[in-house]
């Protein structure tokens, strides 16, 4: 209700300093100056803050419990520090997903997933959605976080789109969001089906990293001459 969604991408500010200030507003020094001075009362008078809590929360419980009957999974790929991701649609309600409101169950996610990247795929019209998202943590549940490099992702990028065929959109890199590495979008930049399985395309993420890594570590053999030994 502070903080608002659990989604790194998700800009509608803070529901409670929108109550307070009886409008809503999106600015990070206004939600600060509104906020602080109730922070204990909302912690603790919880029950009371319910409305401004219970849609977000109902998402979050959506998400686990999609986890735990096993219709949502993760498959990791421990030698590329990759989690397969797979959303089974009603995660995100009975309508299903819509990829132009819908974001990722982040914290459902990062409860399970535990690689360096997430490669999250939902069902969408006969084929697949797609998104690359580095993990996303919050500050107030990890007080130490691993430290992930960023990745070059061009090359893989193009090795994506190579495999596509007769498909609505192409593999970009995109940094628009907090935590996001790349995404299979429109034109427009919105999630777009992709026909590629996420087995194909974890399995191609995961052949790239290997392959990087062993390119990292060919070193140059020394020269004699450079070091002064004749």
């Amino acid at each position: 209700m502070i903080q608002g969604s659990d989604s790194p991408i998700d800009k509608s500010g803070s529901p409670l300093a929108q109550q307070l200030a009886g409008k809503d507003f999106n600015d990070e020094s206004r939600n600060y100056d509104l906020v602080l001075p109730h922070v204990e009362r909302v912690l603790t008078n919880t029950d009371e803050f319910e409305p401004l809590w219970r849609d977000s929360w109902t998402r979050v419980e959506r998400a686990l419990d999609s986890f735990a009957k096993g219709v949502s999974h993760v498959e990791e790929f421990e030698d590329a520090k990759l989690s397969l991701v797979t959303l089974a649609p009603e995660v995100f309600g009975p309508s299903g997903f819509d990829p132009a409101q819908h974001a990722a169950p982040f914290a459902a996610i990062s409860h399970h997933a535990r690689g360096e990247l997430f490669l999250i795929a939902t069902p969408l019209n006969q084929g697949w959605s797609y998104r690359l998202d580095y993990p996303y943590y919050s500050w107030a549940e990890t007080i130490v976080r691993p430290r992930i490099a960023r990745r070059d992702l061009g090359l893989l990028m193009n090795q994506l789109n190579e495999l596509e065929s007769k498909s609505s959109g192409n593999w970009r890199l995109d940094n628009s969001e907090l935590a996001s590495a790349a995404k299979f979008s429109d034109e427009n930049g919105k999630l777009a089906a992709s026909p590629l399985e996420p087995e194909l395309v974890a399995s191609t993420i995961g052949k790239f990293h290997l392959s990087e890594e062993a390119a990292n570590k060919i070193q140059p053999e020394k020269s004699h001459y450079a070091e002064g030994v004749t």
